[in-house]
């Protein structure tokens, strides 16, 4: 039974999705404008995301490059253990940003985590979240401020009057 050789470019293009030069130009519009409608901090998320994710494409691409080129038993072998030790870089990554989410340490003390494992890690959130300030409320005001009258005089007739009902 013949095996089926895909290409490349088969493997990394999802199925049921076109290649980027094959889509149409409004979906590139469309996704412009719901983008300029999302908030700053979304933005930036998703800027962050995607660079992660161009990096794991390109990862593939070097892999399957290492794996195509290699001539013998031996260059797979290598290539494969260097690959496993990727994996195990990525899933370690991985499970140090989910614990310092857990515990709501910032992205800095997130590659600060040391362990070996899920629980050593968590272990040293514990401790490294004991030292992050919780943020408080951004204001403690429940109303309005002296300076919203505008002209920085407060006249109780003029109050009086917005406040009645008919």
């Amino acid at each position: 039974m013949p095996e089926e050789i895909s290409t490349p470019a088969e493997e990394t293009a999802p199925s049921g999705e076109q290649p980027p030069a094959e889509q149409p130009a409004s979906a590139e519009t469309t996704e412009s404008s719901s983008e300029d409608a999302l908030p700053e901090w979304a933005r930036k998320e998703l800027a962050k995301v995607r660079g992660e994710a161009a990096n794991y494409r390109t990862r593939l691409r070097d892999a399957e490059t290492k794996l195509g080129s290699a001539k013998g038993p031996e260059e797979v072998e290598a290539a494969l253990a260097d690959l496993r030790t990727q994996n195990a870089a990525l899933e370690r990554s991985i499970l140090r940003a989910t614990v310092a989410r857990k515990y709501e340490l910032p992205d800095d003390l997130a590659d600060a985590l040391h362990g070996e494992d899920e629980s050593a890690l968590e272990a040293h959130a514990k401790v490294l979240a004991k030292y992050v300030p919780v943020p408080g409320p951004q204001s403690l005001g429940g109303g309005l401020t002296p300076d919203d009258s505008g002209d920085g005089e407060m006249d109780p007739r003029k109050l009086a009057r917005l406040s009645r009902r008919f």
